[in-house]
């Protein structure tokens, strides 16, 4: 349960101003950093941090891994200051729009910067270094090395689905392994060396903000991609048959997002065979992102308690099976290893009694977002303010929705916006009503609230990050230099001292 009221705002890494063309973890993460703590923010909420593909619409919710790291997060101004770059390598970078991630460009420009690192790492690094290298390799190494290979696995054949690989490598035999692991050495090291970059620099940032007295947020996925080293390595802990593919996929029925539901496609997990295991891959998974985050927000919740299940042959969602899973004993048994398990439930969308009871049995906090408050039956509403709880988190809209004033001004109807004004008792337009949802999310009964930037700034539907369903455009939005003024900071400390927040 959280104890304090506090509040914080939503950013992901990527989304954050540099000048190569992506967010990274470098001198604008600190200046963000800085900002949250002069507006007295005490949480950073970000989207997960795991590897992104082209193939896959550079979501970060469609992941090669559930452990690494986005190496295109990696600062090159970091790898500067430390010699493993000069400052001549970063001259040429090519102009890169300011407003969003051109992620073919960024990769064109920083893959090639990261080989280079590599190399001037491994013949001039320092004896420390390498020692720094090879201690994060072994403390890491139930994850890295599957990963390193895989990663290199799948670039060395094409992206070809793993279950079609050869078969020694498929199956993961000892010749296998042996063979492909020696083949293939150089380039696992340096998948490894760049995870171990990545790591360092997250780490430093973690520390930095936890000075400043900052807390992280993190987001973990429920579900993994079939093309990721987790399935690949673990195939036992997924529902495949005997070719190793899927048989049936995660998904969800049709909601408020699509009319036919969404067939997300991810294997499910083979929650009897995970129980016999003590869940071990799970407690992994958890364990390292605690050790990642200071806060873990578990996406679709409801998965944990009752999933839904469709057919790997259908083309939609809409004819799939509720199956359930094993709620109380997975997470009591979590508990056992973790025993202050700092989790966020995402119950958005479907909730049902047994969601409800689960967490409030484990007094996990769930999420209001006040997007979703007004049009009919307002009074009634859970999402409305005046009928928030202290134990949950309240959202203004998410990383899926639309902005408050893109919402507003493009998607809200007459109705809507007229129940809005009776409610907040104010003339509002498209320049006043972002701020008036930050009010109703400082002013709420609620522990903990978190504001997505665009909507502390004000920023229209051009600044929204994703749109389920869709593809794309997404995850690309770019917070651009100079939006975060010292203005809004005193402003946001101003609204956060006096609905007692800072």
């Amino acid at each position: 349960m959280i104890t304090k009221r506090a509040s914080g705002l939503l950013l992901h890494i990527t989304s954050l101003p540099s000048a190569h063309g992506i967010g990274d973890l470098g001198p604008e993460a600190y200046r963000f950093a800085d900002f949250l703590a002069a507006s007295k923010q005490t949480y950073w909420q970000i989207l997960p941090l795991t590897p992104i593909e082209e193939g896959l619409g550079n979501s970060p919710y469609s992941s090669a891994s559930a452990f690494a790291g986005n190496t295109l997060l990696i600062s090159l101004e970091v790898l500067a200051s430390e010699d493993i770059l000069s400052a001549e390598d970063l001259k040429h970078a090519p102009p890169f729009p300011a407003g969003k991630v051109d992620y073919r460009k960024v990769r064109a420009f920083k893959e090639p910067l990261l080989e280079k690192a590599y190399q001037n790492f491994f013949n001039e690094a320092s004896t420390t270094d390498r020692q720094g290298y090879e201690v994060f390799c072994e403390e890491n190494k139930d994850w890295l090395d599957d990963f390193a290979l895989f990663f290199t696995l799948n670039l060395n054949f094409n992206y070809q689905p793993w279950n079609e690989w050869p078969e020694d490598i498929r199956n993961r035999t000892v010749a296998g392994l042996t063979k492909y692991n020696s083949l293939l050495e150089k380039e696992i090291q340096k998948e490894k060396f760049l995870q171990y970059l990545f790591a360092r620099q997250w780490f430093a940032l973690k520390k930095y903000c936890a000075a400043a007295g900052i807390h992280f947020i993190g987001d973990l996925p429920i579900y993994v991609h079939f093309q990721s080293a987790d399935v690949w390595a673990n195939p036992e802990v997924f529902k495949l048959d005997k070719h190793k593919k899927p048989y049936v996929v995660a998904g969800v029925p049709p909601d408020y997002f699509s009319e036919t539901g969404q067939l997300w496609g991810n294997p499910v997990y083979d929650w009897d065979y995970l129980k016999k295991t003590g869940y071990a891959w799970w407690v992994k998974r958890l364990g390292h992102n605690i050790h990642l985050f200071d806060m873990v927000r578990l996406d679709h919740f409801l998965g944990f308690v009752a999933f839904w299940e469709v057919d790997a042959r259908e083309k939609t969602a809409l004819h799939g099976q509720w199956v359930k899973a094993p709620a109380d004993d997975f997470f009591q048994t979590l508990l056992r290893h973790y025993p202050h398990l700092p989790i966020i439930a995402e119950d958005l969308g479907i909730v049902t009694a047994e969601v409800t009871q689960c967490m409030q049995r484990f007094n996990f906090p769930g999420m209001k977002v006040l997007l979703f408050a007004f049009g009919d039956n307002t009074d009634t509403n859970p999402y409305a303010p005046h009928n928030h709880i202290e134990n949950c988190l309240v959202y203004t809209g998410t990383h899926d929705n639309n902005t408050v004033k893109g919402w507003f001004t493009k998607e809200a109807d007459k109705h809507t916006r007229q129940g809005l004004e009776k409610y907040s008792g104010l003339e509002l337009n498209g320049d006043n009503i972002s701020w008036e949802f930050v009010r109703m999310a400082m002013q709420s009964v609620a522990k903990l609230i978190i504001i997505p930037i665009q909507d502390l700034i004000g920023l229209d539907d051009t600044a929204r990050m994703n749109t389920p369903g869709t593809v794309g455009q997404n995850w690309a939005w770019r917070l651009e230099p100079g939006l975060l003024t010292k203005t809004l900071s005193s402003e946001t400390a101003s609204v956060t001292h006096l609905f007692g927040r800072e």
